[in-house]
């Protein structure tokens, strides 16, 4: 049928990794194409809040992004090629090249740490009252996973990217983090890789259950994730550098989807996100004050 789109794969599920002697620390998991203008930042302000390694999936960049990363990371990186597009042989479906990162970093690294995060460029985790990672989530004791939802930055005003990096220039936040009827709210999860058994991009199943925890360690399902009531950035925050500045919006709009989407239909999904985002902003220097007080 002319104009037909196959749902692309989106859930894959999988046999927990074993945990390893001594596991302890965050990591951090990674898809990345051609971010090297911004990479080094992301990666030095992570090894800055004390994320144990990064599994960065290279889905084929073909700037410095992998030099960057290195020179920032170090022996704290690990650099896969994920250049690829796998389609299901007998529904033709194509399976989510960034789920596929997911997993396999999940199954074959995540026993070797207390936890996982898999998050992308434009998204930083930014402990809000610790100096670290690891101290912003030792409250929790054993709880597998802990819900971070987007904090929305929009383009703050920049024409073009401005000098002095991100986390300094990008100020200001959608007020509400849980507009979901407007389209601009997600989440990501912090994981015990150990107790995982599928995944999507933005939801992990625990023991074959659909259940998540928030930074005070109160307990949901998926679908109250969005409750108003469940919502905490107490501890750690998920910062969402959605657009940056015009100039990138308009790049990051040409790049396309990570799946098959129509073009049209992509661009018109985006601006609708940064209208909204926009539309209603707030102050939020979290990020500047982590890094004040890591000196």
């Amino acid at each position: 049928m002319r104009g037909f789109f196959k749902r692309p794969i989106t859930k894959l599920s999988f046999a927990p990794p074993a945990a390893r002697p001594g596991r302890a620390g965050l990591a951090i998991v990674l898809i990345v194409r051609n971010e090297a203008r911004h990479i080094g930042e992301w990666a030095r302000f992570h090894r800055a809040a004390g994320a144990a390694h990064v599994y960065a999936y290279d889905n084929g960049s073909t700037d410095g992004t992998a030099a960057e990363l290195a020179a920032a990371l170090g022996d704290r990186l690990t650099l896969l090629p994920w250049d690829q597009k796998l389609i299901d042989g007998r529904s033709g479906r194509e399976i989510h090249n960034q789920v596929l990162a997911y997993a396999h970093a999940l199954r074959n690294f995540g026993g070797a740490h207390r936890w996982m995060a898999c998050i992308d460029a434009d998204e930083f985790l930014v402990p809000k009252r610790a100096d670290s990672l690891d101290a912003a989530l030792a409250h929790l004791g054993d709880i597998p996973s802990v819900t971070l939802p987007w904090h929305n930055f929009g383009r703050n005003g920049h024409d073009a990217p401005p000098e002095g990096g991100i986390v300094a220039n990008y100020t200001r936040r959608a007020a509400d983090p849980l507009s979901g009827a407007r389209g601009v709210t997600n989440f990501k999860t912090v994981v015990d890789a150990t107790r995982v058994t599928a995944l999507k991009v933005h939801s992990v199943w625990i023991g074959g259950k659909a259940v998540t925890w928030n930074d005070r360690g109160e307990q949901t399902d998926h679908k109250g994730r969005a409750d108003p009531a469940f919502y905490s950035a107490d501890h750690l925050q998920l910062n969402h550098y959605y657009t940056r500045s015009e100039q990138e919006l308009a790049a990051k709009i040409a790049r396309g989807s990570n799946q098959s989407v129509e073009a049209r239909r992509h661009a018109a999904r985006v601006r609708r996100n940064v209208a909204n985002i926009e539309a209603r902003e707030v102050e939020d220097l979290c990020g500047p004050d982590f890094l004040a007080r890591r000196g």
